[in-house]
């Protein structure tokens, strides 16, 4: 089961120092398989992006990827993009140039879709109850989209415990994404 880290300036920070510290104490503990930096609201995306990649890096985490923008995603050497859901038209102008991507989905359609633009990867969600993101899918639901599709998927949404990365190892995901799970 690999596990996808995603950041958030509340537990990250919005500076290069806070962001580095953070990654140092997180990567210290846990070293996921794949991390994603993500902050819509900084003005200072790119100085951030160049820590988080360069603090990524140090620790040999081996997929390290960028929220949203391919261009900045190659400028700086991230391994890929993970892309928000609707941004279907961007999967082909990532993969022109190189990145490894992922986008967002949150229905059978959206994961059928995705895989069929190209997408490396998904994740679907919410799959259990998180702050502000709707009615959880639940288990059931994600393994039916397992089936019905072979690209591979990250359970997102709610995923804090052991436990519940137990029961989504049942359901045949490749993996599951997580904010919360990866801060100490």
């Amino acid at each position: 089961m690999k596990h996808y880290l995603i950041t958030d300036p509340i537990f990250y920070g919005t500076t290069p120092k806070a962001i580095e510290s953070s990654l140092d104490v997180i990567y210290s503990h846990k070293l996921p398989d794949f991390a994603l930096f993500r902050d819509k609201q900084t003005i200072h995306y790119r100085d951030l992006a160049e820590t988080f990649i360069s603090v990524s890096r140090s620790y040999k985490i081996p997929r390290v990827l960028l929220h949203g923008d391919c261009a900045l995603a190659r400028e700086l050497g991230a391994d890929g993009v993970h892309l928000a859901s609707k941004r279907f038209e961007a999967i082909s102008e990532a993969k022109k140039m190189g990145l490894y991507v992922i986008i967002s989905t949150h229905t059978h359609d959206e994961a059928l879709k995705a895989q069929e633009f190209g997408a490396d990867a998904i994740t679907y969600s919410p799959i259990f109850p998180s702050p502000n993101k709707g009615e959880p899918k639940g288990l059931e639901d994600l393994k039916e989209i397992v089936a019905k599709i072979v690209i591979p998927i990250f359970a997102l949404g709610g995923i804090t415990t052991e436990e519940q990365i137990n029961a989504v190892s049942t359901t045949g995901a490749y993996g599951f994404a997580s904010i919360r799970y990866f801060v100490p």
